[in-house]
């Protein structure tokens, strides 16, 4: 026996009804439909003196916490790599419960089984989200810095060897910033603004922003590359690889970033393919809990919660035509 139409018409209009007051806790939009990310508080990033680091026993160096599926904790993960600082910082990942709705460390860490634990124990104040990434000073304990954009300056000026590559040298610095003013709003935030769109419109407005700030990466690329700013890999490369390196995983699918394939951008295809192939970046790269999270946990967006598979993440990023 079929339903009557207005049996459904009347489950669509209530349905639709739950999934606005759900999105609505997933993340804040305007009148106009459009995503807007919430201004969060954080404190202020700072670098413990280089002498005090050498000095202590490695139980004791501070700690930065990263989770796998979060892009902005995968930008400071890859300046941990990219510049080798396993001699002076150690790494912990923290793991996402989808039940609790939180961080959880397993196993535990000064005594803490949770992120927010963790927080409370390094004395945060209460408006601040248990979120990472954050860098934690165990000797007192102390929050060094939770935000991201902070965190990876900070890390390239974090003591390491002498063949550390900087990755915000003088010359560039404005070349850096002027890609983060461009791919800030269009393309990391952008995916969730085309994922977390109320409306058509709001949706149609993030869709082409984002697509046409990959049209200049990719002119840029074919231009004066093979990094963003030139010849060397800077944080304007980092910034960005965390959400690319997601795009066939979680974005296309899941956010609806769909318009155009990466491989249709040629270089910046290959830009990909050069920077997952240097040390340390592939083993920040975890695809398996990048769907299990996404697909996982954003109820709104996949309301059966069925994680798909997806391709080997290291074959596909490998495949193609390199145009070096």
């Amino acid at each position: 026996m079929s339903i009557p139409p207005i049996v459904v018409m009347a489950a669509k209009a209530g349905w639709r009804w739950q999934w606005q007051r759900l999105m609505g806790g997933l993340g804040p939009a305007d009148a106009a439909g459009n995503y807007c990310r919430p201004k969060s508080d954080h404190l202020e990033a700072e670098v413990p003196n280089p002498l005090d680091l050498q000095s202590r026993q490695p139980d004791q160096r501070p700690h930065l916490i990263v989770g796998r599926s979060c892009p902005w904790a995968h930008r400071t993960w890859l300046v941990h790599q990219l510049r080798g600082l396993d001699q002076s910082l150690n790494l912990i990942t923290a793991h996402a419960d989808h039940k609790a709705g939180r961080w959880q460390l397993d196993p535990p860490w000064l005594g803490c089984r949770s992120l927010l634990a963790l927080y409370q124990r390094c004395g945060a104040p209460p408006s601040h989200r248990a979120t990472v990434p954050v860098l934690i000073d165990p000797s007192q304990p102390k929050i060094l810095g939770n935000e991201s954009a902070q965190l990876v300056e900070v890390l390239n000026r974090w003591p390491s060897h002498n063949d550390a590559p900087d990755l915000a040298p003088p010359d560039l610095q404005n070349s850096i910033h002027r890609w983060q003013e461009l791919l800030q709003p269009n393309v990391n935030d952008g995916v969730y603004r085309c994922g977390f769109a109320r409306n058509q419109a709001a949706y149609n407005r993030a869709v082409t922003a984002l697509f046409a700030a990959l049209d200049q990466v990719e002119s840029s690329l074919k231009q004066s590359g093979p990094w963003l700013c030139g010849e060397q890999i800077t944080l304007a490369d980092v910034r960005l690889f965390p959400t690319l390196i997601r795009w066939e995983m979680v974005y296309a699918p899941l956010f609806g970033c769909s318009e155009r394939p990466l491989w249709q951008f040629p270089k910046l295809w290959d830009w990909r393919r050069r920077l997952y192939g240097h040390p340390g970046v592939q083993t920040s790269c975890d695809a398996k809990a990048w769907r299990h999270d996404y697909f996982g946990a954003l109820f709104p967006l996949n309301p059966g919660g069925i994680v798909p598979t997806g391709p080997d993440l290291t074959t596909l990023v490998a495949s193609g035509i390199s145009n070096e």
